[in-house]
């Protein structure tokens, strides 16, 4: 059997990806995605690495999409859709596979439709609460919907869609390799923007960082957008810190697959975006989170993340608008009551724990 994956979700697909390598069932993955993180600047992204780390055959897709922001690259982006559909059919014709799995987003929409055409079987896995626009026209063509959250539920047809919860990645639990080591003598914070990083969140934590680091410990992952040289600039900021201070704060682009169990193993607080990723991985690590909702996402999905947390007090929300100073106090407030919060994972509910590779797998082979 020949599986193509494709979707703007990688780690979800990671997950599913290293269970399908290892079944004894003979199956074939081809990955569909972007080769570059951010094409006008030609930056290759962690899933093209990621993905060819893993001996699995990647295919660059150029796709455009639909933006919110209104500005010369987001008509630059719809001009380009016509562009996706003439490649997807290439992709598809070239590779006929057995069946398509998406997780969203618009590189998987040309793929997923062009798939519906060649009559190819396509299955979709939505990860949020609220499903965006490209998943829930996805959704029309597929033969099963796998979602994530309960709530979800309302958008797709209950006759094919499934709740399974999200695949999250073994890698979270086992410390692979060290990128550096930590004397943990201090509770450690892991402050992460996405595998782009967020350029946001950087500008808060170079106002802050010298507060924190005073009582911490700080793991930072910046991300490598060049336009804002975040990487660059916080690290020659490190260089301007007293020695002292200077080695409690660790910087990086992003973590690789095989890293990233070991900074979770170190982290007693996360503070991020609210995406659906980082969502699911501090559920099962049961690790306290600070979120902090990308403004601007589809139906507000980050935000109602965000607030799951808050509401079932396993951590808190700041707002990007709001002074750093707040962002310090609350990871202050979060590190200092740390065991309250962890002790508040028990009442999650049970659906939300779930790990989907193996349903969504089971459900693939018996097409």
């Amino acid at each position: 059997m020949k599986i193509l994956i494709t979707g703007g979700h990688l780690t979800p697909a990671l997950a599913v990806i290293d269970k399908l390598t290892n079944l004894k069932e003979k199956t074939d993955v081809v990955f569909v995605g972007r080769k570059y993180g951010i094409d006008s600047e030609q930056t290759i992204s962690l899933e093209y690495k990621e993905v060819t780390k893993r001996n699995i055959p990647f295919i660059s897709l150029q796709a455009g999409r639909i933006t919110r922001i209104v500005s010369l690259k987001g008509l630059t982006g719809i001009f380009r859709i016509p562009l996706g559909f003439f490649h997807a059919i290439i992709i598809i014709n070239r590779e006929r596979p057995s069946v398509i799995l998406t997780f969203g987003g618009y590189i998987a929409l040309p793929i997923a439709i062009v798939g519906n055409l060649f009559r190819i079987p396509v299955f979709t896995h939505e990860q949020t609460i609220a499903p965006g626009l490209a998943n829930r026209v996805i959704a029309f063509f597929s033969k099963k919907i796998f979602y994530s959250f309960p709530e979800a539920s309302s958008y797709f047809p209950s006759a094919k869609s499934i709740l399974t919860g999200n695949p999250v990645r073994k890698s979270i639990f086992i410390i692979d390799k060290k990128p550096f080591e930590v004397n943990k003598t201090l509770p450690v914070v892991y402050i992460t923007g996405g595998s782009l990083g967020s350029h946001s969140i950087n500008i808060h934590i170079k106002e802050i960082i010298g507060d924190l680091l005073k009582d911490m410990t700080v793991i930072h992952q910046t991300g490598n957008v060049k336009e804002y040289n975040d990487y660059e600039k916080l690290t020659r900021f490190r260089r301007s810190l007293p020695e002292e201070l200077k080695n409690r704060y660790f910087i990086t682009e992003h973590f690789f697959d095989e890293e990233i169990g070991y900074v979770y193993s170190l982290a007693d607080v996360i503070v991020a975006r609210a995406g659906a990723n980082t969502f699911f991985e501090a559920i099962h690590l049961q690790k306290p989170a600070i979120f902090i909702p990308l403004p601007w996402s589809a139906n507000k999905e980050q935000q109602r993340h965000a607030q799951f947390f808050r509401n079932y007090e396993i951590g808190e929300v700041f707002e990007q608008k709001e002074p750093s100073v707040h962002l310090a106090e609350l990871i202050k407030k979060v590190i200092k009551n740390r065991q309250k919060y962890k002790s508040q994972f028990q009442k999650i509910p049970l659906a939300i724990k779930r790990d989907a590779a193996d349903v969504i797998i089971k459900e693939i082979l018996n097409t």
